[in-house]
């Protein structure tokens, strides 16, 4: 039977693994998940949706915003009734029972969190040395120096991450703060030129066809994008260990978090479209990490605020990178204390009660993805890496909503329930889910490659914890029911 965080015990017994320990409140979790959702994924992606649909760039995130609500009902369903860290991966296991299956979707998730903090790595050092050129201080650096950064950058984070969760959601309070300022910034641009009168207001209700696609196809590709953007509400579900009476918190907490980014989302995309010109919205798409800091540039050419812009993103950014490291070693803790990966990836350390081997685990990984991805000049770095975080987290997406009407089945009539998704609102949103993960939203091949690539790492790494589980008598298959 799983335990609730009431019956969890706070104080480590002698001679036994210590306990994650149970420090976030109501106030800390909103901050988590709404730093969670913003940073990285707005200044990654809002050039390319506007280079597929124009003015109409607020669209999609609208309903990729309710995409995700849907999925995020399913979560809360499921987390209020098993409130462990292993997220994804343990609702999987309980709904299908199949290892393979459960560690390939443990495998996904972390792979997934793995890609954005290496997106957000990336777009970190560009704004960095963005910012620096654009104060005259230095020029652009090559791609080598650029990668050492963010190579040293996720070295930081794993430092961070090791002194402890308390300690990590604490800075995550600072950089929320600053990338919700940054975010503001655009906002306030935006609506300082419509009050001009010199900005595009009535180019918001727009369809730009850019690329030919016709307005469903470029709608949907758009919201594929944006979907990277609305990631991030998940992760919280791999906190729950550490979150003070998560049955009760987790439902208003985590729709406040969403309901926040898509209102500042849906307030950015008017702005971007008021300040750029039709002509401007097709090329921003080349511009990347660099799109907002284009509407910024142009919307306040009197004020020195360009200059400082760049370097509030790598705030942001940062802040991303660090909730997706922990929600990383987190499950990958989570997923060792039920045996689905090996034991000594579930290790604490003692007097500091962070899970150290899986913060060395997910770093190790990191830092090899961002190599990779590197050794290609020619390659969209940030395009790739976010498209497969998307990819990969739909799909994962698409399986958690269905364990969710598989496990509504299966529950105990004589147990309480804490939160219910309403009537089939899990299997739509699977539907949604799978849709966008699909090849006809347009999806450049080389992110089914990338992902392909990592679900062959995870399958050699199931293999080898089958063998060690059996060498051990270890099962994967014991997770508490």
């Amino acid at each position: 039977m799983s335990t609730t965080s009431e019956e969890v015990s706070d104080v480590t017994p002698h001679g036994t693994e210590p306990t994650l320990k149970r420090v976030l409140g109501p106030k800390l979790l909103l901050l988590f998940i709404v730093g969670d959702i913003l940073g990285a994924g707005v200044y990654a992606v809002t050039g390319t949706m506007a280079g597929t649909v124009g003015g109409l760039v607020w669209l999609p995130f609208l309903l990729a915003f309710v995409v995700a609500t849907l999925t995020a009902f399913s979560y809360l369903e499921l987390v209020t009734q098993y409130p462990q860290a292993a997220g994804a991966a343990l609702y999987t296991h309980k709904a299908f029972g199949i290892h393979f299956v459960t560690f390939l979707v443990a495998f996904a998730v972390v792979c997934s969190g793995i890609t954005s903090a290496s997106t957000s790595a990336n777009v970190l050092a560009q704004n960095l040395f963005g910012g620096l050129e654009v104060n005259g201080w230095m020029g652009m650096p090559g791609q080598g120096v650029i990668t050492a950064v963010a190579l040293a950058f996720m070295l930081l984070l794993a430092a961070i991450n090791l002194r402890g969760v308390g300690e990590s959601v604490k800075f995550n309070v600072v950089l929320t703060a600053v990338e919700m300022a940054a975010l503001c910034i655009v906002i306030g641009v935006g609506f300082f030129v419509m009050a001009r009168g010199t900005g595009n207001p009535g180019e918001i209700f727009v369809f730009n066809d850019y690329q030919d696609k016709g307005l469903f196809l470029a709608v949907t590709a758009a919201t594929s994008i944006a979907f990277f953007a609305m990631v991030g509400f998940e992760d919280s579900v791999n906190m729950v260990e550490e979150t003070r009476n998560p049955e009760k918190i987790f439902p208003r907490t985590m729709l406040t978090g969403l309901g926040i980014a898509v209102l500042l989302y849906m307030l950015v995309a008017v702005s971007v479209v008021s300040v750029l010109s039709p002509i401007e919205l097709e090329g921003i798409r080349e511009a990347e990490g660099a799109a907002l800091l284009e509407v910024v540039h142009k919307g306040s050419p009197d004020f020195p605020i360009d200059r400082v812009f760049p370097f509030l993103a790598v705030f942001a950014v940062a802040n991303t990178a660090l909730i997706n490291m922990l929600m990383a070693s987190r499950l990958i803790y989570g997923m060792a204390r039920q045996r689905v990966l090996p034991r000594p990836l579930g290790k604490v350390l003692r007097v500091r009660r962070t899970p150290w081997a899986g913060i060395a685990f997910s770093t190790l990984l990191a830092l090899g993805l961002i190599l990779y991805v590197t050794s290609d000049p020619a390659s969209n770095i940030v395009a790739n890496l976010s498209g497969t975080t998307a990819f990969l987290l739909l799909c994962v997406f698409t399986v958690v909503n269905v364990a969710c009407v598989v496990l509504r089945r299966k529950r105990d009539p004589h147990r309480k329930v804490f939160f219910t998704s309403p009537g089939p609102l899990p299997l739509v949103a699977a539907l949604l889910c799978a849709f966008l993960a699909g090849p006809w939203v347009g999806r450049n091949v080389i992110q089914y490659q990338i992902a392909g690539g990592l679900m062959a790492i995870g399958v050699i790494l199931w293999l080898i914890t089958w063998l060690v589980n059996r060498r051990t008598n270890n099962h994967g298959d014991r997770v508490n029911p």
